[in-house]
């Protein structure tokens, strides 16, 4: 075999000067703090880093993806691509191709364009399971398949396709957040109310299929309300609630008033929310789980708080709590595997906090971030910042800035809009304090992070 040249310079792709000198001053993660902003104002979220910074300045992505494009474009507008010192990007899909061969025969190393990174993310994204997967393994992801001449045979295959969809959602949203999952997720919810409105199938499978379709609708419904896209969540969980209703599925119509609940919540509607947990509950009636009926109080408690009806919530609290300690059975939803001790402090930390108690909402918030399991990374995440409100709540300056550095450490592992605002909040009303020092170092982290 002949050997390689692992450090020969001509093997390198030639460093984009343009971007560096575009940085100037700034770190390399302060400027990717600045890219990361830049998206925002127009609406693309884009995981820029301090690696991917100096990735672009060695040359090594030769031009970035439709994203990232649109970003620079933004931040430059009288620049092109060319301008800004990469390769257009027609040249880089001509050679992605042909150099390849060459590369494997000579050994040398293969320079890879942007466009073949996302593909390879695509392909790492199906292979590990992700919602996407199910448009491919369904075989939706044809556009020919959106009118069919005729109605496709729907079977136990397909249906369980959706319903593992919903599973991994949930484990994906776990461990990364809602933000980096929404629009795979929502391609797959399009599949499955497409087998459902165009498919053939039996009584048995239409049923199956009607609660998966329902459950993979709030569960894409819960992706845009933890990500900000609060309008686009109603329409999901009433699409849901809808499905439920045709399916006379009381699990699905409790789960999809549940999600409802909460986001009114959460949208500064709590009398719908109250209204929306207690309907929730004569659905679940017919259930049989005592844990779901726990979670429908605890919803019910949160809606009375931000009313600040203090015995109201604390009547709903305790029957939330009496229902949860009576323990599991096998009526319990599979989509309640979060409602454990930890989920059910944190959301009493919430009421409190509401009510304005902030030495218990302190406490229960700091419990639920002692009960968390590790793997749950958002929602440690979201128990952290909850602390944070609550210990500027009642005026700990530097416990709260201290609670919000770790709150933006985690959030470095998942994706979040809801928790990234809770934290925003936190940082605005910390910036007059910057004369404590973990308080000044708790907001020139946050301003760094973007």
């Amino acid at each position: 075999m002949a050997p390689t040249r692992p450090h020969d310079p001509a093997d390198r792709p030639p460093a984009n000067r343009v971007m560096r000198d575009l940085r100037g001053d700034l770190s390399p993660g302060e400027f990717a703090a600045q890219v990361r902003r830049a998206g925002r104002e127009i609406g693309e979220l884009v995981s820029c880093d301090a690696r991917y910074i100096g990735r672009v300045e060695a040359g090594e992505i030769r031009c970035p993806n439709y994203a990232y494009e649109r970003v620079f474009r933004h931040m430059f507008p009288d620049r092109s691509l060319t301008d800004l010192g990469f390769a257009p990007r027609g040249s880089v899909r001509r050679k992605v191709n042909a150099p390849q061969a060459r590369g494997v025969a000579t050994g040398g190393p293969q320079h890879r364009s942007s466009d073949e990174e996302n593909d390879d993310v695509h392909r790492r994204t199906f292979m590990a399971g992700g919602p996407a997967a199910l448009v491919t393994a369904l075989g939706l992801d044809r556009p020919a398949y959106a009118e069919p001449s005729t109605p496709r045979r729907v079977g136990a295959e397909e249906v369980g396709g959706v319903e593992q969809a919903v599973r991994r959602i949930r484990l994906l949203d776990d461990r990364q957040g809602a933000d980096a999952l929404f629009e795979t997720a929502g391609r797959s919810l399009r599949s499955a109310y497409l087998l459902l409105n165009t498919g053939s199938y039996s009584e048995s499978t239409e049923r199956r299929l009607q609660s998966g379709a329902g459950e993979l609708a709030i569960s894409v419904g819960w992706l845009a309300h933890d990500s900000g896209r609060l309008a686009d969540a109603r329409s999901f969980y009433a699409e849901a609630l809808a499905t439920a209703r045709m399916a006379d599925d009381p699990a699905l119509e409790a789960h999809a008033f549940c999600n409802s609940a909460f986001l009114a919540r959460d949208a500064g509607r709590p009398r719908e929310a109250v209204r929306a947990a207690q309907a929730a509950q004569q659905a679940a009636a017919q259930v049989g789980s005592d844990r779901l009926l726990s979670l429908l109080a605890m919803r019910e408690a949160g809606g009375w708080a931000v009313l600040r009806e203090r015995r109201s919530c604390e009547r709903a609290l305790l029957r939330a709590q009496q229902l949860f300690d009576r323990g599991g059975c096998d009526a319990d939803p599979e989509w309640m595997s979060f409602y454990g001790r930890a989920e059910i402090t944190g959301l009493e930390a919430q009421c409190w906090s509401a009510l304005g108690d902030w030495d218990r909402a302190a406490e229960q918030a700091l419990l639920a971030m002692d009960l968390q399991e590790p793997h749950f990374v958002r929602n440690r995440a979201l128990y952290t910042a909850e602390l944070a409100h609550d210990q500027l709540g009642r005026g700990d300056l530097a416990a709260a800035a201290t609670s919000g550095t770790q709150a933006l450490g985690l959030l470095q592992e998942v994706r979040s809009a809801r928790i990234r605002s809770m934290l925003a909040g936190t940082a605005g009303r910390l910036r007059r304090h910057r004369d404590v020092p973990e308080v000044a170092a708790f907001v020139e982290r946050y301003d760094i992070a973007g």
